[in-house]
């Protein structure tokens, strides 16, 4: 069975001005409990993740200031929420919910984080909506606890895994691969084990092409036993921050390279929602539930 992470805490506690890319939290679930994708028995519940687990991948120092929220103006701007006890609880159940997808893949082959993706948080900082990085968390829990040994992080959310890439730069058991708009946010990009910057307009078939050609060789030479996917939507023609040219189809032929890829390797599957940005909200949601109805459609 096809196992989700979600909480209706994911939407619940964000300032205002932060609601409209946080509806799809609410509305992804309901679209697919509603055309019969998924049912509630997909679904388990996250809660907090320890403190323990959080400084196995982050800096003690960092955590101490986000648990006590004392990031100064500067660190908390750069973050780009108000920094508040109910956003740092959120980010600790987000975390939760990955590390325990992750180990639900291991047993199913695949399972999904309906949030995380929170690739701009570094060991000892939060950027661009990222307080914790749930996709190193919960890697360091499968390498700790003997249940994947290489680990491939494939990331195709339009903006660089940074953080992600720089808490893994000196860790061999973690390969990190992201694929993103060069001339897009970060301004300066960390240095990925493998990087693939595009230029502004790619469009599906350039994208698919370079994709399914890099993915293909890596398996191959990575030879990982655990994949994690960070499948933002923000590569839409329409998404407001992506820049790239791709369409809904493109995004969802993306999405089943992938997971094929995996299925047909026997390569357990963790994914994570990461952005969207879409002007209207059914173009972010539609993205992320092709993710959803392809798990099904390749898994089960």
């Amino acid at each position: 069975m096809l196992k989700i992470a979600w909480k209706d805490l994911y939407a619940h506690v964000l300032p205002h001005n932060h609601r409209f890319p946080m509806e799809k939290y609410n509305l992804l679930p309901e679209q697919l409990l509603y055309e019969g994708t998924i049912s509630e028995s997909n679904f388990f519940t996250p809660e907090l993740l320890s403190e323990a687990a959080i400084v196995r991948t982050h800096n003690a120092d960092y955590w101490e200031k986000l648990k006590k929220l004392s990031l100064s103006r500067k660190e908390e701007r750069k973050t780009g929420f108000p920094l508040s006890a109910a956003l740092v609880e959120r980010e600790r159940v987000i975390m939760h919910g990955s590390v325990m997808a992750a180990r639900f893949a291991v047993e199913n082959g695949i399972a999904m984080n309906m949030a995380g993706g929170t690739h701009h948080s570094f060991t000892d900082r939060g950027e661009g909506f990222c307080l914790l990085n749930d996709i190193a968390i919960a890697a360091h829990d499968l390498l700790d606890n003997g249940l994947a040994t290489q680990v491939l992080v494939v990331d195709l959310d339009v903006h660089q895994g940074n953080g992600t890439a720089q808490i893994f730069e000196n860790e061999p058991r973690v390969f990190t691969f992201s694929m993103h708009g060069a001339a897009n946010y970060p301004l300066h990009k960390e240095k990925s084990d493998l990087d693939i910057g595009l230029k502004d307009g790619t469009d599906d078939n350039t994208y698919l092409s370079l994709l399914e050609a890099n993915l293909k060789a890596l398996i191959d030479t990575v030879q990982p036993d655990f994949v994690f996917f960070q499948c933002g939507v923000d590569v839409l023609a329409t998404d407001k921050l992506g820049r790239l040219g791709m369409t809904l189809q493109g995004c969802k032929q993306r999405d089943r390279i992938v997971l094929e890829a995996c299925k047909q390797n026997d390569i357990p599957i963790m994914a994570c929602m990461g952005g969207g940005y879409s002007e209207k909200v059914t173009h972010i949601v539609e993205a992320h539930a092709n993710t959803f109805r392809l798990a099904q459609e390749i898994f089960f």
